[in-house]
């Protein structure tokens, strides 16, 4: 781990500590001393980070109640040995996903990001992974994410143009075009085509 790195968990340590302090402190002093070390985190995260302090804070300092990572839902296709990935407009390929909404199930989140980013129509069959990204994908984000790797099947639909992708192919393993790493590494995308040839696949958490 490098020293960038270590200053980024001190900060999630911190403004995790200072959420969880203005959640449950009844003293308006202690409420004034956990919201300036709220902000404190924010400040070291936007000096080590170069992001602007503004998107920091909308990022870092908006929520409220205890502490939890957000979802984050990737749907997995197969069709003859490939899978399918999006092209994003950076072009760089990912499985299709994103984070999930608060009035959807993982199931339903995973069968929408699916449809608004690739076009298909799928069913949610079973979960590969649960994945905590900070130890599988970079860089480190401020705040803790859970990946929840869906494996899916078709049944209808076809590609529309959206503001998040430009197209879907389908790829070999041995094949991958550059992938969007912070979404999906090339150990996740053989982690799911594992899955994909597997009967008796047993869903793989840390």
């Amino acid at each position: 781990m490098d020293r960038n790195e270590k200053w980024i968990q001190w900060a999630v340590e911190l403004q995790s500590l200072a959420q969880a302090g203005l959640t449950y402190c009844k003293d308006v002093y202690d409420e004034e001393r956990y919201d300036r070390i709220r902000e404190i985190s924010a400040e070291v995260l936007a000096h080590m980070s170069d992001i602007p302090i503004e998107k920091v804070k909308d990022l870092f300092c908006n929520e409220i109640g205890y502490q939890t990572p957000k979802l984050d839902t990737r749907g997995a296709i197969f069709e003859k040995e490939k899978i399918l990935l999006v092209r994003e407009n950076n072009g760089k390929w990912s499985l299709p996903g994103g984070w999930c909404d608060v009035n959807v199930s993982v199931g339903e989140n995973t069968v929408k990001e699916v449809k608004e980013e690739a076009g298909l129509d799928v069913i949610a069959d079973r979960i590969i992974a649960i994945q905590d990204r900070a130890k599988h994908n970079l860089p480190v984000y401020p705040y803790g994410v859970c990946k929840v790797f869906v494996q899916c099947s078709v049944i209808g639909g076809q590609f529309e143009q959206n503001i998040e992708t430009t197209e879907y192919r389908y790829f070999f393993e041995n094949d991958l075009p550059e992938l969007a790493t912070e979404k999906n590494n090339e150990e996740q995308i053989k982690m799911c085509f594992k899955s994909y040839r597997s009967k008796e696949w047993k869903t793989l958490f840390d």
